[in-house]
């Protein structure tokens, strides 16, 4: 293809068997692609940073955010989500760029910081963008989604994936309630520090025990998934198979025992150690929780009470234990830690495309309609579009199902208008984008999986409402918004 504009370009055929997508492969003349990117590497307030700069730069920028770091795990600079789009990009004419942020952990406030300093060294080094785009995955998803809220004048768009989207307030309460159910249910849970946690590693220790020795009993397998309901855990965990039957229920309780033992346990635990001492105490309440009302409306509501019934357990006793059971409260101080880095208020000045799993336990597809919620709340619906992935999986996918969605963030900015958002629209760009792309990194080829989807309520919604200037009614369901 001669030259590439900024803009990306699709091409529509019209064939006997339908309406068939062409796709320009967006490359520079063979000259220039075969050139390789500029890269600055270098070291801001301590933070590593990573640009790369094509030779037929088109003007854009893509700042990507990278995902939770484990406390004393190699923290390296990223400037793309994964090994197949980044280079895709970099062809296509696209710079990109990315932090390592100056620390690891629940680093929201480092990666604010460091993501804007980044962008004035690029400016300064490379030249200002005639676009930026902020991007991420998981964290980095809820970062790009707090960088276009706090940041507007710097930004063009997002593109949060997998993001931790119903905010900081929101998905810290739902991993209390969880932690809660276990603590107070499981044989031997009494013990276990659920809040003001002194030592992280030592309590995720303790809780893999706790959940290793309830999988092995009916009884205790019915309490796993009365801890998952009340927070939305999905009952689906291999991204490579489709998810259980609705009414298999041995399932979906042995892959949210999956979600617990792989991945749950140390954001419920160790993470929020390190939380606590970066928020300077407690961040989470369940003070007016009815966890009776939380279980009727989970999407895991059938499965409890099948598995109850079938342990031979009452489950109202257990719903009494938990009414009973003393309530914690939140340090308010704390909490303010946690409205800064970041709960969303909806504000949105600059269009936002987000892309999750349906099948996510780790950031339940629920924390969009959270976003969704408080952006609707806010009047601001045109600015937002949502996308959904039917599979399995913490920000499992493809890297031709994060390009189409871009794409669809890029026509927005072009146009002035959201290009079709069905789920057979971007299925098809996708697999236009051919097979190399369309692979689960690191190669497991797969086909695009976009649904078309209405995710249920976020387990506690009214959390980062009642944190606005002026809180929203309750949602049909909800109770009144609860604020310290």
């Amino acid at each position: 293809m001669p030259g590439v504009g900024r803009r990306w370009r699709w091409r529509w055929l019209t064939a006997a068997g339908g309406l068939l997508l062409g796709v320009a492969l967006l490359g520079a003349p063979a000259s220039l692609a075969a050139q390789a990117p500029r890269t600055l590497t270098g070291t801001l307030d301590g933070a590593d940073y990573l640009i790369e700069v094509p030779a037929n730069w088109n003007g854009t920028l893509l700042l990507y955010s990278h995902g939770t770091v484990r406390p004393g795990a190699a923290n390296t600079a990223q400037d793309a989500p994964d090994a197949l789009s980044g280079p895709w990009l970099l062809n296509a004419g696209y710079a990109l760029a990315g932090s390592a942020y100056s620390k690891t952990g629940y680093a929201l406030a480092e990666a604010f910081h460091d993501n804007i300093a980044l962008l004035d060294t690029f400016a300064q080094s490379v030249g200002k963008p005639k676009r930026t785009i902020a991007w991420g995955t998981s964290q980095g998803g809820m970062i790009s989604a707090g960088l276009a809220q706090k940041f507007p004048d710097r930004f063009d768009g997002a593109l949060p994936m997998c993001g931790f989207l119903a905010g900081a307030i929101g998905q810290e309460n739902v991993h209390l309630d969880s932690a809660f159910v276990m603590q107070q249910l499981l044989p031997g849970g009494s013990s276990l520090p659920i809040v003001n946690i002194p030592d992280g590693d030592a309590a995720v220790s303790q809780a893999q025990a706790l959940v290793a020795d309830a999988q092995s009993t009916p009884a205790g397998r019915a309490r796993l998934a009365l801890a998952a309901a009340v927070g939305n855990v999905p009952g689906w965990y291999d991204p490579s198979a489709p998810p259980p039957a609705s009414d298999d229920y041995a399932a979906q309780e042995a892959a949210q025992f999956q979600w617990f033992t792989q991945t749950d346990l140390d954001f419920y635990l160790f993470y929020r150690a390190e939380l606590e001492q970066r928020a300077g105490g407690n961040v989470s309440w369940n003070t007016g929780v009815d966890y009776r009302q939380q279980l009727e409306r989970s999407i895991d509501r059938n499965e409890v009470y099948g598995l109850y019934a079938a342990a031979g357990l009452s489950l109202d006793d257990d719903l009494r234990t938990l009414a009973t059971a003393p309530r914690i409260e939140a340090d308010p101080g704390a909490v303010q830690y946690l409205v800064d880095n970041v709960v969303y208020n909806g504000q949105l000045q600059i269009p936002v495309l987000t892309l999750h799993t349906l099948g996510d336990g780790r950031r339940i597809v629920g924390e969009e309609r959270a976003y969704a919620d408080v952006v609707h709340a806010a009047g601001r619906d045109a600015l937002l579009r949502q996308s959904f992935v039917a599979r399995a999986g913490h920000c499992t996918y493809t890297a031709a199902e994060k390009l189409s969605a871009l794409h669809g963030l890029m026509h927005r900015l072009d146009t002035g208008q959201w290009d079709t958002n069905d789920a057979a629209t971007l299925n098809a760009r996708a697999a236009a984008l051919g097979p190399e792309l369309n692979m689960l990194p690191p190669s497991t080829p797969l086909g695009a999986a976009f649904a078309d989807a209405t995710p249920a309520p976020f387990p506690r919604p009214w959390d980062a409402r009642c944190l606005t200037a002026t809180p929203a009614a309750p949602l049909p369901g909800e109770q009144s918004p609860l604020c310290l």
